[in-house]
């Protein structure tokens, strides 16, 4: 192929595209016009990052990016349902007890486990129909109705338990994470030289269960339905005078929502190895609503930054409180203290949250130049 050079005029060969740069130009024009080839991609670049730090931290670490994972896809969900869709919910630790519970009764004894995969999609699908449920009976709802609703749902649904023995009352259930499969063992141990411990192992699938998750999640946000999320959020009457059914619109974001926490609340399951209602009160609700706000609504990288701020800031405040000179209990009540003063100072000085403000003033940098 040839082009005529501006200044001589001569024709001259064009640049080829066989070279070094060429492949990937090629994917960088591919996924400039496909959503999901981007999102695709991205995901590749998160699981190869995820191994890399997972294969260089110990077993406390892994198991603190593992609690990371379904914080992360319980706030994704909820990000979903509250930043897109407008629908403030203060039960999602009810939605997570579902999917607990269920993967609890399925991995109770490690003899007559079934497949992992299975005790998920079975975990998810529950949890998706229980909010179906919810979310048709609520669609009526708006604003501090809706959340009231979702409320009592956080309170009432972990004491069920209690009334159950097949449930384990109030000392819960054990978790028995199913053994690795050996051909599993042997691609890590060819592929990292180093043997697949069980924590590491559910850490894997920990994330991999996020990546999949915020993969759909993100499609489904840049897809028509995201739009009429959106719609609906900004302005329900205009949405409904251009054809959109409100109530419809709004179970749909509560299902997917709610589908996200039941898988969030299966792997917390195999990462605790034990489900008790003391592991769901309404205290996790709200921090997961408090890791959306912090991160910024609307956004899944926000969603993923919140919920590494749940992680990972009450440890770290509490080893600087020991190596202050307080004590464990001290420096253990220090941590929810720093958590609502670092909440309260993003609100104060980035309303819109992490992402919404770096993405603010990336904006206003890129108009200024």
């Amino acid at each position: 192929m040839t082009t005529t050079s501006p200044t001589s005029g001569r024709t001259v060969p064009a640049p080829s595209s066989d070279g070094p740069a060429g492949p990937l130009a090629g994917l960088r024009r591919r996924c400039s016009t496909s959503v999901l080839l981007r999102h695709l991609v991205l995901a590749v670049l998160g699981l190869a990052v995820v191994a890399a730090v997972l294969e260089s931290t110990g077993s406390f670490a892994n198991s603190q990016f593992a609690s990371m994972a379904y914080l992360g896809i319980a706030a994704g969900g909820l990000t979903v349902l509250t930043g897109l869709n407008g629908q403030l919910s203060l039960g999602h630790g009810a939605f997570m007890a579902i999917g607990a519970y269920t993967t609890a009764l399925f991995l109770g004894d490690s003899e007559s486990a079934p497949p992992l995969l299975g005790v998920l999609a079975v975990a998810t699908l529950i949890a998706l129909v229980a909010g179906a449920a919810v979310g048709v009976a609520a669609a009526r709802l708006h604003g501090p109705y809706l959340a009231g609703a979702t409320l009592a749902l956080a309170i009432a649904v972990p004491g069920v338990a209690l009334y159950f023995d097949r449930l384990g009352g109030e000392q819960g259930l054990n978790v028995f994470v199913p053994d690795i499969p050996v051909w599993l063992l042997d691609a890590a141990y060819f592929i990292t030289g180093s043997e697949l411990n069980s924590t590491k192992y559910v850490a894997y699938i920990g994330w991999a269960c996020l990546i999949v998750s915020y993969v759909l999640l993100a499609n489904l946000m840049r897809s028509r339905v995201g739009r009429t999320w959106r719609a609906v959020r900004d302005d329900e009457v205009s949405a409904e005078i251009a054809g959109i059914h409100l109530g419809r619109t709004r179970v749909l974001a509560f299902v997917v929502s709610t589908g996200c926490a039941g898988l969030a609340g299966a792997v917390m399951a195999m990462v605790v190895r034990i489900t008790a209602p003391s592991g769901f009160t309404l205290n996790l609700s709200l921090a997961l609503l408090s890791a959306v706000v912090l991160g910024g609504l609307g956004s899944l990288a926000g969603a993923l930054i919140g919920s590494a701020l749940l992680t990972f800031l009450p440890h770290l405040v509490t080893g600087i409180g020991v190596d202050a000179g307080l004590s464990d209990v001290r420096a253990a009540e220090l941590a929810p203290l720093v958590y609502g003063f670092t909440m309260i100072v993003v609100i104060l000085v980035a309303p819109a949250g992490i992402t919404g403000t770096v993405r603010n003033a990336w904006r206003r940098r890129r108009g200024a130049a």
